[in-house]
């Protein structure tokens, strides 16, 4: 889903903000996306309490509270929650840098709390099945099977893999370079299996009729660049060859990618890295681990300890 569709909704303010968000900042379509169907949202909000969005100096602390606890009483997530008011929060900041606000009505407003949850993963033996799931040796399965021994291989992002250049690409060394969030690059270790499967599949790249300036390592049927939800089809079929039950997301295959690691003794910090998280909090929500295994695990990662990521 995309906001450009009603982006005339928005207020002037708003279409700059998103403006700004796309040609200054870089963001990513889907977080872009994101922050555009957040803000139309909002704005939707205040034109039903008779406030006008292009009047944002009129916009309080208390219209805030009274917009968060709407969206509770449709029973929206704490976690989609947290997110809109983030949102809010970056567009409020960006008007006060135009001084045409002095203070954010966001201010002193907390997140909502939480609730605890540990992303889904699949156990070794599916992920085992999930990238075994098929030997054919067509272009197209030759292309599936690569991707899906990357995600999980690598522990990649969706937009990190389908956004990969043949030149990102260092078969000889096993590593791929990705752009992650933030326009971070990062090298990613690949596996045995995910470097043979990938030059399987460009022997036969060319039967996509790619035009010759197409750089893109995974394309789409018509020659273009693969697209996230192309991809996340393609691990649907995958799921479904290897007899997965679940519903079988390109994120959970990095979810169990790190949850993996960790399993087999790798390190927080490492697996951080390999993630390309910037905060170590954010890879422990990958573990089930307790807290004592997670202070092994921390104090094993230090530098004087030598310890390093395990190799599967």
């Amino acid at each position: 889903m995309s906001w450009t569709a009603d982006k005339n909704e928005l207020s002037a303010y708003g279409r700059m903000f998103m403006a700004h968000l796309g040609v200054e900042k870089g963001y990513a379509e889907a977080t872009i996306d994101a922050y555009g169907l957040d803000l139309l949202q909002f704005e939707r909000f205040l034109r039903e309490k008779g406030l006008n969005p292009q009047a944002p100096e009129t916009i309080t602390r208390e219209t805030i509270r009274r917009y968060l606890a709407e969206l509770h009483r449709q029973g929206v997530k704490r976690s989609s929650v947290a997110r809109k008011l983030a949102a809010l929060r970056t567009y409020f900041r960006f008007l006060m840098r135009r001084d045409i606000l002095r203070t954010s009505p966001c201010s002193a407003i907390g997140n909502p709390r939480q609730d605890v949850r540990h992303p889904a993963t699949l156990n070794v033996d599916q992920a085992l099945r999930l990238v075994e799931a098929s030997r054919e040796a067509d272009p197209r399965t030759l292309r599936d099977m690569a991707l899906v021994e990357l995600l999980y291989g690598s522990g990649l992002r969706i937009g990190e893999a389908v956004g990969m250049d043949l030149y990102d690409l260092d078969l000889d060394q096993g590593v791929a370079r990705v752009l992650g969030k933030g326009s971070k690059q990062r090298l990613a270790p690949m596996t045995d299996a995910a470097v043979e499967r990938i030059r399987s599949y460009l022997v036969h790249r060319g039967a996509f009729r790619p035009p010759l300036e197409e750089r893109a390592v995974f394309l789409g049927m018509r020659g273009g660049r693969l697209n996230r939800r192309e991809a996340s089809r393609i691990v649907d079929k995958a799921a479904d060859l290897a007899g997965i039950a679940q519903r079988i997301s390109p994120h959970i295959l990095r979810h169990s990618f790190a949850s993996h690691l960790l399993e087999s003794g790798a390190d927080l910090r490492s697996v951080q890295e390999l993630l390309g998280h910037a905060r170590l909090s954010t890879t422990q929500r990958y573990t089930h681990l307790d807290l004592a295994r997670i202070l092994q695990v921390y104090d094993q990662s230090h530098p004087l300890a030598g310890s390093g990521v395990t190799k599967h």
